[in-house]
């Protein structure tokens, strides 16, 4: 990646990256709740429902990487609004993984009425918060949808953070 968002050759980056002495740092995953009245959007994983949402690209902003992942993933396109949380995935109930990841989830909102059919995923559906679908947990837990849901009815509710 360094190689590819700079002017430097793949050995240049190499060597560059041979020299760092520094911490490793936690990726970044982006999610989106985007409301339709009184229903979140899901999208369908492999193993289970989710918001839609997905790993930051290099020189993408949070909230940019966040209405791109909602786009592929919903059809929908998306201008988020607000940060809603910023969390460390390991402090959430969600199954380990390899890596340390923070999420960040942005409330969002629809700019068309219909989205585009291509998607990355097997299903796209609103579901309303005592409706929901078998959840990919290690995306978002029930418990995040509900604190979606009650940062939705109330604007004044403050972002969450770990």
């Amino acid at each position: 990646m360094l190689a590819a968002h700079s002017t430097g050759a793949l050995e240049e980056a190499r060597d560059l990256l041979a020299l760092e002495k520094g911490p490793a740092t936690p990726k970044v995953d982006v999610r989106a709740a985007v409301f339709r009245d009184q229903e979140i959007l899901l999208v369908k994983e492999p193993d289970g429902w989710s918001v839609p949402g997905g790993w930051a690209d290099v020189g993408e902003s949070p909230s940019e990487a966040a209405a791109r992942e909602t786009l592929e993933e919903s059809g929908y396109r998306v201008r988020p609004l607000r940060l809603l949380a910023a969390y460390d995935r390991d402090r959430h109930g969600h199954p380990p993984i390899p890596y340390h990841v923070y999420k960040l989830v942005f409330l969002c909102e629809v700019l068309d009425d219909t989205p585009s059919s291509e998607v990355d995923t097997d299903g796209v559906g609103f579901f309303g918060e005592h409706e929901l679908p078998e959840l990919s947990v290690s995306r978002v837990t029930r418990a995040q949808i509900s604190r979606f849901f009650e940062q939705h009815r109330d604007p004044d509710q403050p972002a969450d953070f770990d």
